[in-house]
């Protein structure tokens, strides 16, 4: 048994948070409060806040770890920051429960999570059910509520939300640090291929203010979706898991293909075109004629992500944050 399992050991395991943000403002306070009588500690790493974020973090009780900004900046690499913060303590904790400084934990969500992963020695991950807080505020939280709501039981992975077993993921080595988007499923990607498991429980977990009010920011939050799915089927598509080779595929063949055929293929083209309300209407038959129609529109932004990863490749550019708020 490592020192690390050793937090196991007794009648609780040793439980710490990791907190991400960056001008957060109100919503960070919230998120540490919410985590209050939750977990042992708070470690909060701020990615250049100017809000007065990290005086926010102290004053509430939490250890602060500042990035250096002359690197550039991921979430994944936040992440690893607060967890290397956590494991260099005298007492490294057991589990880990990651969240976004956005973001609120519900009651008695930790302990949840924490009782199932002591039940389930191979599950690394437990993960629950993520709202939006404002649901009604856009359609567009209204579709990031609708995107949370997965299924419960084994799962391919998690969001940024979740509680972790601390050794499992110090042993597959952390995030990814040089990804902009996509690193929890990589994470979890990994884990899997070691052996552990990752599960969704029926729990309430977290409340996400996404805080989308208008189109240019759901396109830029689709064209994020876009540049992960492309770098993680560059990274992991010619494995058994064929990691986001699907939805690559489709970004490029509806937001792509089929538009450069109908200004080609003239005979062709108003049965092209004809391609996407018919599209809509057959997705509107499993998720809603709104979701449907915004999951076919986001083809075109996932697309420009696709084209946008692989471009800023042939070029050997490292590629920039594509921020959405």
């Amino acid at each position: 048994m490592d020192s690390h399992e050793n937090a196991l050991v007794g009648a609780d395991p040793a439980i710490d948070a990791v907190v991400i943000g960056r001008n957060e403002g109100a919503r960070l306070a919230a998120c540490l409060a919410s985590l209050a009588g939750q977990v042992r500690r708070v470690v909060y790493v701020d990615s250049g806040s100017t809000d007065g974020s990290v005086e926010a973090a102290r004053a509430a009780g939490a250890e602060v770890v500042a990035l250096d900004m002359g690197q550039p900046f991921t979430a994944a690499r936040a992440r690893n920051a607060g967890l290397a913060r956590a494991m260099a303590a005298a007492d490294p904790p057991a589990f880990v429960q990651f969240v976004d400084g956005d973001c609120m934990v519900q009651p008695g969500w930790v302990a949840a999570a924490a009782a199932f992963l002591v039940a389930h020695p191979q599950a690394a991950v437990a993960c629950g059910r993520r709202r939006e807080r404002f649901p009604d505020a856009s359609v567009y939280n209204r579709l990031c509520d609708r995107e949370w709501y997965t299924p419960v039981g084994l799962a391919r992975a998690c969001g940024g939300d979740a509680l972790m077993r601390a050794a499992a993921v110090t042993a597959a080595g952390g995030y990814r640090d040089d990804l902009i988007a996509g690193e929890e499923p990589e994470l979890c990607l990994r884990l899997g291929r070691a052996g552990w498991q990752v599960w969704r429980l029926d729990v309430e977990m977290t409340l996400h203010d996404a805080a989308m009010t208008r189109f240019g920011q759901w396109w830029r939050r689709s064209r994020r979706a876009g540049h992960a799915f492309a770098e993680g089927a560059a990274l992991h598509g010619r494995g058994p898991e064929r990691h986001w080779v699907a939805e690559t595929r489709r970004a490029l063949l509806w937001g792509v293909a089929l538009p450069v055929a109908g200004l080609v293929l003239v005979p062709w083209s108003l049965l092209l075109w004809l391609a996407y309300p018919a599209q809509v209407l057959r997705l509107s038959r499993r998720m809603g004629a709104e979701a449907a129609f915004f999951t076919t529109l986001g083809k075109f932004p996932e697309a420009q992500g696709v084209l946008g990863y692989h471009l800023a490749r042939l070029r050997r550019r490292r590629a920039g944050l594509i921020e959405y708020k």
